[in-house]
């Protein structure tokens, strides 16, 4: 192989939009000989992610992923964008972490040779959230903490409100990629956040009443009602937002709970109980990880009812989805089995993507995006 005529292409062009498919291509190898394509990215709390794959050039010297199948490494077969959703961290048990989202997370290409491990050629894919025109505002309006991302255009927009996750802090990602998509989006809060509670003691329901009221009144949203969006733990307070508050017309729950955990849930004069963990039902693996799957009781079951969130009550639209192998319920501080597998995984989180896109645009008014 002449490395000066190889080249690594990544098509239509290294920078992308973080949701979009990309094309990696390699031009110019020897035909039939064996090649290593490897991604590489490190993640903003700095811990590596990594995923190969071996291929064999064709009769023309090329390698395109889009049609040439891996013979092996992180995953075998035709797999367009397995060098991305494939990548898996040095550190153990780590989730990759994104919360600069005016910076692309960047993604490194090479292409060794199959035998030698020269490296022949390499690229970078930028891959942005951000789209020209967007508007990222931090957001200090009495006691809410977030972000406001408004799209580019006169308006006015539908509007969502995207909920924390477990972890606290706030997770800009997904609000920033819906925005992009036509919609005024409020990441929200809660606690490990500016000079929010580090441990708070209960679930303020009026809390994201405030937020509600307040994103609804924005001259850049439009009405009448708007869209929230959760995952986990904060599945059941969506549920509660869409069952007490007004002004709420869609609402996605994503591996959520129908009733209160971890945290006292309260709104003005009632208080939801978290439902209370079965602790001799957790289990731990061979490799010494938690796992919770079993952890929490039947909620619609005697005293356990009082912690059942009355969705009865909700006007709304509502948009459940559910993973078939998901383990993680109620965290008992220790490290915890996710469960699920990579490509499986990929593949529900591009279908629901379109899903909840087309859900909001539909409940919400805004059909023409």
């Amino acid at each position: 192989m002449v490395q000066s005529q190889i080249r690594l292409k990544i098509l239509p062009s290294v920078r992308s939009f973080f949701d979009k498919m990309v094309r990696v291509k390699v031009e110019g190898l020897t035909p039939h000989k064996p090649v290593e394509l490897r991604s590489r990215l490190v993640d903003d709390k700095g811990v590596t992610f990594k995923a190969s794959a071996l291929y064999k050039a064709d009769e023309s010297g090329q390698v395109d992923v889009f049609r040439t199948p891996s013979l092996g490494g992180s995953y075998t077969g035709v797999e367009p964008m397995g060098l991305f959703w494939a990548l898996a961290p040095d550190a153990p048990h780590t989730k990759l972490m994104k919360k600069d989202v005016l910076s692309p997370t960047r993604v490194a290409l090479e292409a060794l040779n199959g035998e030698t491990g020269e490296v022949l050629a390499s690229e970078s894919n930028e891959r942005g959230y951000m789209i020209e025109g967007m508007k990222r505002i931090p957001l200090q309006e009495g006691r809410i903490r977030g972000v406001l991302f408004i799209p580019p255009g006169n308006g006015p927009f539908p509007g969502i409100v995207d909920l924390y996750t477990f972890g606290g802090g706030l997770t800009e990602p997904r609000s920033s990629l819906l925005a992009s998509k036509g919609f005024v989006v409020l990441a929200l809060a809660y606690f490990r956040y500016q000079d929010l509670p580090k441990n708070p003691k209960n679930l303020d329901l009026e809390y994201f009443e405030e937020a509600v009221t307040y994103l609804r009144k924005r001259q850049e949203v439009k009405g009448p009602g708007i869209g929230v969006i959760s995952i986990s733990h904060s599945g059941a307070l969506a549920l509660s937002m869409s069952s007490f508050l007004s002004g709420i017309s869609a609402t996605v729950c994503i591996n959520a709970c129908n009733a209160n955990t971890v945290l006292p849930l309260h709104y003005k004069d009632i208080v939801f109980p978290p439902l209370p963990p079965v602790m001799e039902n957790v289990k731990f693996t061979e490799s010494g990880l938690v796992d919770i799957r079993d952890a929490l009781p039947d909620p619609t079951k005697g005293k356990n009812r009082a912690s059942l969130i009355p969705i009865e009550r909700a006007t709304c639209h509502f948009l459940f989805a559910a993973s078939e192998d998901d383990h993680n319920w109620n965290t008992v501080g220790s490290v915890v089995v996710f469960g699920g597998e990579p490509k499986a995984h990929s593949e529900a989180q591009l279908d629901l993507w379109e899903r909840v896109q087309e859900f909001f645009k539909t409940h919400l008014g805004n059909k023409s995006t």
